[in-house]
């Protein structure tokens, strides 16, 4: 009975560290503190959806546009981009984004996201 005992209180020790871990892990920046573990643990899950949602969003456009509008043919690199008119627009290095900016009609024929 006693090792039972043991057993639920290490269950409940690790599961209160791993949620803490969680939240700690996702950035919470809210001034106001979920006072319940069934809240602490849905604010986990909707901030894991979110992440999820936004990976998702960030690999489509980057399947769809390959290469760098400015330097034709480079490949590009998932971590730089702008927002262009609600969609994001991925470039091959930091030097390109400004260029972009200068004059974006002008590559809006190489994106196929605005092809559509």
């Amino acid at each position: 009975m006693r090792a039972k005992l043991n057993s639920i209180r290490a269950f409940g020790v690790v599961s209160s560290i791993v949620v803490a871990s969680l939240l700690a892990a996702s950035g919470c920046g809210q001034d106001e503190q979920p006072t319940t573990q069934e809240s602490q643990s849905e604010q986990v899950m909707g901030r894991s959806e979110q992440m999820a949602a936004n990976a998702s969003d960030t690999a489509m456009a980057a399947i769809e546009q390959k290469t760098c509008p400015v330097m034709a043919g480079n490949p590009i690199n998932p971590n730089i981009f702008v927002e262009y008119e609600g969609k994001k627009v991925y470039f091959c290095c930091a030097g390109c984004p400004e260029k972009f900016k200068a004059d974006p009609e002008k590559y809006l024929s190489k994106l196929p996201q605005f092809q559509q």
